[in-house]
């Protein structure tokens, strides 16, 4: 069976992402920028990298490698092609994290940014442990009790089916 993620095309996603009412994709490159730049480490591996959004806060001069990894390989392309300043520091890397098989290289410093309610808090720390980062910066998504996992857009129907992948962390949790 399929993850979900595969199938969500990355345009509707970005679009929902950056919808007036939703503004997570703002938000969320906005926080980025602070991650990739608060701590003076030269790798980086972004988990959950979607189509790259952010990564035009990496500092070439600063960064020796940049790892963006997700499940779905039409992000990475569109994260390649959208980066290509990072040509020869960016490496896209497409597996499943909750395969508990998976082979990931070591580096400094690892973000999670709305991924860690997908893949699951035992997964993701089980992805953490192969990594062996120094540092770990994870932005996770407070469900509103009325509106659900997902806010509302005209999208939101493309979401439909990662219920079967969502569960709920809290911060206490994490």
């Amino acid at each position: 069976m399929k993850n979900p993620w595969e199938e969500i095309p990355l345009s509707d996603y970005e679009n929902h992402m950056s919808f007036e009412t939703v503004g997570q994709l703002q938000c969320l490159n906005f926080m980025m920028k602070a991650q990739f730049n608060k701590y003076p480490f030269s790798s980086v591996m972004i988990l959950g990298a979607a189509g790259g959004n952010g990564l035009e806060h990496i500092n070439p001069d600063k960064f020796q490698k940049v790892y963006a990894v997700d499940i779905n390989p039409h992000y990475l392309e569109q994260c390649k092609a959208r980066h290509a300043a990072l040509n020869g520091i960016l490496e896209c890397i497409c597996l499943d994290l909750t395969d508990s098989n998976i082979t990931l290289p070591r580096c400094e410093l690892v973000t999670a940014d709305l991924l860690i309610e997908y893949i699951s808090l035992t997964c993701f720390q089980r992805v953490v442990e192969k990594i062996k980062p120094i540092c770990i910066s994870c932005i996770i998504q407070a469900d509103g009790e009325k509106q659900g996992f997902v806010s509302d857009s005209p999208y939101v129907h493309v979401f439909d089916g990662l219920d079967t992948v969502h569960s709920q962390i809290g911060a206490e949790e994490l």
